[in-house]
């Protein structure tokens, strides 16, 4: 289980960002079979720090971008299987964290997750736009992105966000569930497959990010 627990939020800084990443690349050198990935309290993650973003100057901003890339593709490409167990609010990189899953369960209750960056003028990073698209069903990304707006766990269950809606006293016995159905998979066998239908996406991410530079 990783659970991200940092400040209130668990909102996006370089700190974050860097630790997650050595976590994923510990796990995946490790002989661990899945991985469940949550939040702390009635968050998920609420996305990027915006106040650290906006007050800290071009050098961190220089920092940032990339971790931020690096990190959402890392996730993307574990080659193990990883269930988000969603259990709050997943704002904009935290929904970001959630598509980047294999298997996504969402606790039932208040929690609200969504894109909004559209809302507040930040474009998506190729990499976030593109885990979006693999992830999202084809009749329901545009809405979500061009809206910008937060839904109910039970409204992104119709709409493909999530796999699952469950009590939220469930939420971790069941991820752990799913877990486990989907690490007693032949370990190379999933690799291989996920790498399979995997990698083109972040093939695709790169090439557009190239094409913008």
């Amino acid at each position: 289980v990783l659970r991200l627990a940092h400040g209130k939020a668990s909102a996006f800084d370089v700190e974050l960002m860097e630790a997650l990443r050595r976590e994923l690349a510990g796990l995946a050198g490790s002989s661990i079979r899945a991985v469940v990935l949550t939040g702390t309290g009635s968050i998920f993650s609420a996305g990027v720090d915006l106040f650290r973003l906006t007050s800290e100057g071009d050098a961190y901003v220089r920092r940032f971008v990339p971790a931020l890339m690096e990190m959402l593709t890392d996730l993307f490409l574990l080659p193990l299987p990883v269930v988000a167990a969603v259990n709050g609010h997943a704002i904009a990189g935290g929904c970001l964290l959630t598509t980047s899953a294999d298997y996504r369960i969402a606790a039932a209750g208040n929690g609200r997750i969504g894109v909004p960056e559209l809302l507040v003028g930040v474009p998506f990073p190729a990499i976030a736009l593109e885990i979006l698209r693999f992830a999202l069903p084809k009749e329901h990304i545009e809405e979500l992105i061009y809206t910008g707006k937060t839904v109910t766990p039970g409204e992104a269950l119709a709409k493909g966000i999530v796999d699952e809606v469950v009590e939220p006293a469930a939420l971790m016995e069941r991820s752990m569930a799913m877990a486990r159905q989907l690490g007693s998979i032949p370990p190379e066998a999933f690799r291989i497959v996920k790498h399979q239908l995997r990698a083109p996406v972040v093939e695709r991410a790169r090439q557009f990010a190239r094409a913008d530079a």
